[in-house]
């Protein structure tokens, strides 16, 4: 039976399914002796801020400012990508608070997430995992849009324009917006990620290559920059991998002169980051969550609603009676629709045990959906998701699955 269906069979809540990734992220320091952050993204969830941004950086900052020096970190990375700068600032503070510092690869880590995992002094991967090619995300006007494909756009209406003399007036209308300022940052925006993976190589990820593993020849600074250089090229090279997106697996990157330790050479090892990447998972699906920060004893979680599919909270929510939740067999919801303002009315058993009240048999109550949304009537998809691990968080208790 896979990891999935295993988990999915034990029916775990939210709290519960972060309760299993706190134990995962402490059997791993304990095996490895090292610190283990997770940073990772729902990289399906269509929400605006779902790439990797300077706040991610202040995120990652208030999680370790106060760690005791330690000489290992492993950074779990899930991440569809983002911006430079905030990869940047992220792997200097990492550097600062840290002898040694590794990534670990099990979902997608794509472009500033690639940067970042060729800072490590090794990257770790499993068979499932995947880089990507190296780019820049740039804003223009409301969009964050890859530089490389900006860049590429430009240079094909500009060659158009030489080689026929004239341009189409769609053609015409979006050159005329671009401003010297724009295009100069998207220039500058690539030369930057390729800049970064050239410093960072040498310093860390080939600071212990001092021989050439056929010849036995002793390895220059010069050698490991001319390496470097090589690799990103072959990671900016996009005629090469024809997608942005496209995922680069352990043997691709090999090819291309970066070596990578393989996690599942490694069994134990492997089946915990099988089983936090699972977790992850089912965790961004039950709940709005979309970005998840963690280490052993803290996370910090970043919530959101599709853009593709609007979720709303309720527009205003009364929990009867107003008691200790820890102290009630049952609690009576209700909510307003934020839409017809409706009122949805629910009930919350906590012992299956216990007979229904007589008032709870009423028709118009309902038992709290084992779905982390309910749907009025008129259509209005409500998020319940925060609020059921609210319940279950200040009750203590798990909310029965019976009579549902």
């Amino acid at each position: 039976m896979g990891l999935m269906n295993e988990y999915i069979q034990k029916r775990l809540k939210a709290q519960e399914l972060d309760k299993e990734l706190s134990d995962l992220i402490n059997q791993y320091n304990s095996l490895t002796n090292s610190y283990l952050l997770v940073i990772s993204s729902a990289i399906n969830k269509p929400i605006p801020d779902i790439a990797l941004g300077m706040d991610d950086y202040y995120i990652v900052y208030d999680l370790l400012k106060d760690k005791d020096k330690h000489d290992r970190l492993d950074v779990y990375i899930e991440t569809p990508g983002g911006s430079g700068e905030a990869a940047e600032e992220i792997v200097r503070f990492f550097r600062d608070k840290f002898k040694v510092v590794n990534f670990i690869i099990s979902g997608e880590a794509k472009s500033a997430g690639t940067i970042m995992a060729l800072s490590g002094d090794e990257i770790f991967m499993t068979d499932s995992g995947s880089l990507g090619p190296i780019d820049a995300q740039v804003n223009i006007g409301r969009m964050v849009i890859s530089a490389h494909d900006y860049k590429e756009w430009i240079d094909e209406v500009r060659n158009k324009s030489i080689s026929t003399r004239d341009l189409n007036p769609f053609d015409a209308t979006m050159v005329a917006q671009i401003s010297p300022g724009e295009l100069n940052g998207v220039l500058h925006a690539l030369k930057f990620a390729e800049d970064l993976v050239i410093e960072w190589l040498p310093k860390y990820k080939f600071k212990n290559w001092n021989e050439t593993q056929n010849s036995k020849k002793p390895v220059s600074l010069e050698m490991k920059k001319a390496r470097a250089k090589e690799i990103a090229e072959e990671l900016t090279n996009h005629g090469k991998w024809r997608s942005h997106g496209r995922s680069l697996k352990i043997k691709d990157l090999e090819s291309i002169g970066l070596k990578i330790q393989r996690l599942d050479e490694t069994k134990n090892i492997a089946e915990i980051i099988y089983r936090i990447q699972t977790v992850l998972r089912l965790f961004f699906q039950a709940t709005s969550v979309y970005k998840y920060f963690a280490t052993n004893s803290n996370r910090i979680l970043k919530k959101g609603v599709s853009v593709q599919s609007p979720i709303v909270g309720p527009t205003t929510q009364e929990v009867i009676p107003n008691v200790n939740p820890a102290d009630a067999d049952f609690l009576n919801l209700d909510l307003e629709c934020p839409n017809c303002k409706r009122i949805l009315k629910f009930y919350v058993k906590f012992d299956p045990n216990i007979e229904l009240p007589n008032e709870f048999k009423n028709p118009e109550y309902k038992p709290i959906p084992n779905e982390p949304s309910a749907t009025c009537t008129c259509g209005t998809e409500i998020d319940l998701s925060g609020l059921k691990l609210q319940i279950e968080t200040e009750s203590g208790k798990k909310i029965s699955e019976n009579d549902r």
